[in-house]
């Protein structure tokens, strides 16, 4: 584990837009292998950045952009707003400004551009499973219930390894969602593990919402989360 960290908010530009994110780096002397945290609907909460925080605490230095950049840095606790926001910012904007902000991270002295995965939760694990489908250089994905793409062409072009995490009793995705993840995974010849919790409800992960939160099913998906990017992204 890592004795000290350092928060900053940073901007770089995607396009015509300027991003802005929270990124927690740990105090190393080394480069370290990097992950992507994408936020759910609500925008650039307080618990994604203490999930990138507890991926900098564990060696990664780990950045979490606020994808609502484009939409006036957004954040709302109203989840008819949070469709709206989400609904608002297209899927090709949001990976536009994933592939800036895996670009603004090989510029980082401390990354170890060779290794940078992503994860996400609800529209971030959306977000989390189709980026590595559209840039190669991230090397692991760990998607929490995220959208699957449909029709699965997308995944075709899947250049990382991947760890889909699920709550049996979503009410967003549903299990025919899954089952159609695990066919694309075995059609195109991927690399990708399905964990489902039995009992457990989208967004279980949210540890700020006891109304869905499962703390055993967050603590195992945290274990198999940081094993899967220890792996893949050789972290030492």
């Amino acid at each position: 584990m890592v004795e000290s960290i350092r928060e900053t908010l940073v901007q770089y530009p995607s396009d015509k837009v300027t991003m802005r994110a929270y990124v927690a780096v740990p105090q190393t002397k080394e480069r370290r292998p990097a992950i992507i945290v994408i936020q759910e609907w609500w925008g650039l909460t307080d618990h994604i950045k203490d999930v990138a925080c507890r991926y900098a605490a564990e060696g990664y230095v780990a950045i979490a952009p606020d994808l609502y950049s484009r939409l006036g840095n957004a954040l709302t606790t109203d989840p008819g707003e949070a469709g709206k926001l989400m609904n608002t910012l297209q899927q090709e904007d949001g990976l536009k400004d994933l592939n800036a902000t895996v670009t603004y991270l090989k510029s980082i002295p401390e990354v170890d551009a060779t290794k940078i995965g992503v994860t996400g939760f609800c529209m971030g694990g959306s977000y989390a499973l189709m980026l590595p489908c559209v840039n190669k250089d991230v090397k692991a994905a760990v998607p929490f219930y995220g959208q699957v793409p449909n029709p699965d062409a997308p995944l075709q072009q899947l250049s990382a390894p991947v760890l889909y995490l699920y709550g049996e009793d979503d009410g967003w995705i549903t299990k025919a969602d899954v089952q159609r993840l695990a066919a694309g995974f075995k059609k195109y010849h991927k690399s990708g593990e399905i964990k489902t919790y039995p009992g457990a409800p989208h967004a279980f992960f949210r540890d700020t919402d006891k109304t869905v939160y499962r703390p055993e099913a967050a603590k195992d998906a945290w274990v198999r989360a940081t094993a899967f990017f220890k792996q893949h992204l050789r972290l030492s």
